[in-house]
């Protein structure tokens, strides 16, 4: 079985939606571990509840990028990491971390990329910037991670429609509910495009 690595930087509903689908048997991949970047977030209590060993290893406790980057190199080869998942991890990941993991670190997009991507569209800037916009649609989005943000090729995407009463707020709780569908369904299927 595949070892999966979580990168979250906040209260991790879709690191729950990736745990429940394993727990139910749709996701067969062991979660051999939690990264995040910050202490006190709901991500490090899910990892907690359900027995997931976690680390927080923060940028800032290091003098260089590439001490940051060896010590998250260091932890992922320790858990035998197969395939890592970011799953509102708001740091950009090292490049020697991404050439190592090339092709097998995911992440999860409330957009349909290439639109809204990049430097600044995360969270509720995202939903916003969809409505000033103009927008009919938007939607989530899972892509494999390169090292400009949010510019890797898009594996899948569902699509949510724009309604003419919707707030940053409103949208993103709709897409928020079709990420924690389509991300487990989409790291199966990733996985099963891995060599071993």
């Amino acid at each position: 079985m595949k070892n999966l690595v979580v990168f979250a930087s906040g209260s991790g509903t879709n690191f729950q939606s990736i745990i429940d689908a394993v727990e139910s048997g749709e996701l067969t991949a062991n979660i051999a571990g939690l990264i995040t970047n910050k202490p006190n977030i709901g991500a490090l209590e899910r990892a907690l509840t359900h027995g997931i060993p976690s680390r927080i290893i923060s940028p800032q406790e290091y003098s260089t990028e590439d001490e940051f980057a060896e010590e998250l190199l260091k932890q992922l080869r320790a858990w035998g990491t197969d395939l890592i998942a970011l799953a509102g991890y708001l740091k950009k990941i090292p490049s020697s971390v991404i050439r190592e993991y090339e092709n097998r670190i995911l992440n999860i997009h409330p957009a349909l990329l290439p639109k809204f991507g990049g430097k600044g569209f995360y969270g509720l800037n995202v939903h916003k910037a969809v409505i000033e916009a103009g927008e009919k649609e938007s939607g989530c989005s899972v892509h494999i991670v390169t090292e400009e943000f949010d510019e890797g090729p898009v594996i899948t995407q569902k699509k949510v429609p724009v309604q003419n009463d919707d707030t940053p707020k409103k949208l993103a709780q709709r897409i928020l509910e079709q990420e924690h569908k389509l991300y487990p369904e989409a790291i199966q299927n990733h996985l099963k495009t891995l060599k071993t």
